[in-house]
């Protein structure tokens, strides 16, 4: 199954480190981040998992939910999360799937066969509340997670969502924005947009992040 932008992503449950999970259930109304491993006690996933770990607050500030999934079962994982709070000086804070029926990998199409014909790839997936796919990112198994860049992104899912605006090149939170081209009139624009705005040219128009 190969799920793009705006989908539903599939519902499912299975077996993780904190017990049975239905992922609808779970997951609630709150963003989900859906993160995968290749398989268990490998190393750069050990550094992600512990980095995950210690953004608990900043996830928690915007609604989101962290759950990672790997290949090998729960006594492994519970193994391995002993392993990632000893070396990361931290404490996992989430669940990992045990996905050693591969159900969720391919619901997700998480394998890739020219990549590795048995590994999951390091796949990441934003969900909103509605359930629906809003961002997803393949790195190759070699190649660590940039956490923050995810987060960036969900700031910038969060609040385009809310306002009429799109996120530039480089965009942090707290940057100015670039208004909708779809906005034209005057007084509409004059009404959304109170702090004002540039127009730098009729299709790029800069106005302060509306919600700061």
């Amino acid at each position: 199954m190969s799920l793009r932008l705006g989908d539903t992503v599939p519902n499912f449950t299975q077996a993780s480190s904190t017990g049975d999970i239905d992922f609808y259930e779970w997951a609630g109304d709150s963003w989900v981040i859906l993160f995968s491993h290749p398989a268990d006690y490998t190393p750069v996933c050990t550094t992600e998992l512990g980095a995950v770990a210690k953004l608990k607050s900043e996830f928690d500030q915007r609604n989101v939910k962290p759950i990672a999934l790997s290949v090998d079962g729960v006594e492994s994982h519970q193994g391995w999360i002993g392993d990632i709070n000893e070396t990361q000086n931290t404490t996992v804070n989430y669940p990992i799937l045990a996905d050693a029926d591969r159900k969720v990998s391919d619901l997700y199409d998480m394998v890739h066969p020219n990549a590795n014909n048995t590994l999951t790839v390091r796949s990441v997936f934003v969900i909103d509340p509605q359930k629906k796919l809003r961002l997803t990112i393949t790195y190759p198994a070699s190649t660590g997670r940039n956490f923050a860049e995810i987060l960036r992104v969900i700031d910038s899912l969060q609040l385009t969502d809310h306002y009429s605006v799109a996120t530039p090149v480089n965009w942090q939170d707290g940057g100015d924005c670039v208004i909708v081209p779809s906005l034209k009139d005057p007084e509409v624009l004059k009404e959304k947009f109170p702090k004002g705005y540039t127009e730098v040219k009729p299709y790029l128009r800069m106005t302060p992040q509306p919600n700061k």
